[in-house]
């Protein structure tokens, strides 16, 4: 779907928007915090290291300018790709939060499983309800891992304080690690977003120790939906992921990265997913239907046994989601099926 488009229907969304609820709304952007232009300015970045401990006003920086959160949030929407699980990972429950993966439920993985004590209400992923967030009475917004669309950004931050993507965040392209040190920033949860940071990277980085064979080697890791094949690029949370590890993205792949956090693969083409390891994901489609393709089948990878095709849908959407919660669920998870996989001979 189209950006135009988007925006678009996003502008008519807004102007739906009664003239009281508008004047309301208004009025708790001022109670509640404002945003201003100088995101690159020095004081901002210190401020935003420092609101620690419950401390505010809290500052943070993002591409919109410097967002300021007054007070201790109470009611918060967490709209952004694994924006409401860092947030519980943080203790708190948003009101409202998009479920991205469908997972029904929650809209959570099973890594954070039972972390709500009253389920949130579902808001829409590419077009939020923006008059559903609006009855939420929010205090806070989190788009921290989103498009970084402008108009999305524009009306969110009317309704409240809207901790929108940083700068180079656009089209998702955060790390789990500055997703949960923003979210701890607007939180007023400084010092706990560090201590999560820093629990989990041992995690990641005694994974790396236990598996030398992953140093240095090249890995592609993409989707097969009911359109084609894609394969996803560096700067991406999937990628992040394993080269955290010690892995390499596949350079054929990278070579050919816009500004999207995948790019397509035609079948006449597949051998570009060729690297040391393969791992894909069925999307909307059942594993077979990678496992089974003559021309999958076909590349020198996937023939000496080097290839993990996701079967169990928790495995795929862990590694997916790449938040601080379910990071530690897919080392215990997908590291293993990488080693074995590295190992196999034809």
């Amino acid at each position: 779907m189209s950006s135009h488009s988007s925006a678009l229907r996003a502008r008519r969304t807004w102007r739906t928007l009664t003239g009281a609820l508008v004047l309301t709304l208004l009025g708790t952007v001022a109670a509640c915090g404002s945003s201003s232009d100088d995101a690159d300015s020095a004081s901002a970045a210190q401020s935003s290291t420092s609101s620690s401990a419950g401390a505010f006003p809290a500052k943070v920086a993002t591409k919109f300018g410097t967002v300021t959160v007054s007070s201790q949030p109470k009611r918060v929407v967490a709209l952004g790709w694994g924006d409401a699980e860092t947030a519980l990972a943080l203790g708190v429950q948003p009101v409202g939060e998009s479920d991205w993966l469908a997972f029904g439920g929650d809209g959570v993985g099973p890594w954070a499983k039972r972390m709500y004590d009253k389920s949130p209400e579902k808001i829409g992923t590419l077009e939020p309800e923006y008059e559903k967030i609006a009855a939420l009475k929010p205090d806070l917004i989190l788009d921290v891992k989103s498009s970084g669309d402008q108009t999305r950004y524009d009306i969110l931050s009317k309704i409240a304080p809207t901790i929108g993507v940083p700068k180079g965040g656009d089209q998702y392209k955060i790390s789990w690690q500055r997703q949960t040190t923003m979210v701890a920033q607007a939180l007023g949860l400084g010092a706990e977003g560090k201590k999560l940071i820093s629990d989990t990277e041992a995690k990641s980085a005694a994974a790396a120790k236990a598996h030398p064979e992953f140093k240095d080697r090249t890995i592609t890791v993409g989707s097969r939906t009911s359109s084609g094949w894609g394969a996803y690029v560096k700067g991406t949370a999937r990628i992040d992921f394993v080269q955290a590890l010690g892995f390499r993205n596949n350079p054929k792949v990278d070579a050919k990265a816009g500004s999207a956090f995948s790019v397509p693969v035609s079948e006449e083409n597949l051998e570009l997913l060729d690297a040391d390891l393969i791992v894909m994901a069925p999307i909307g489609v059942k594993a077979t239907k990678i496992t089974s393709d003559p021309l999958y089948k076909s590349l020198p990878a996937v023939k000496t046994g080097h290839s993990v095709v996701f079967d169990d849908p928790n495995l795929s959407q862990a590694f997916a989601t790449n938040t601080v919660l379910s990071v530690g669920y897919a080392l215990e998870h997908v590291v293993p099926l990488f080693a074995k996989a590295l190992t196999q001979t034809s």
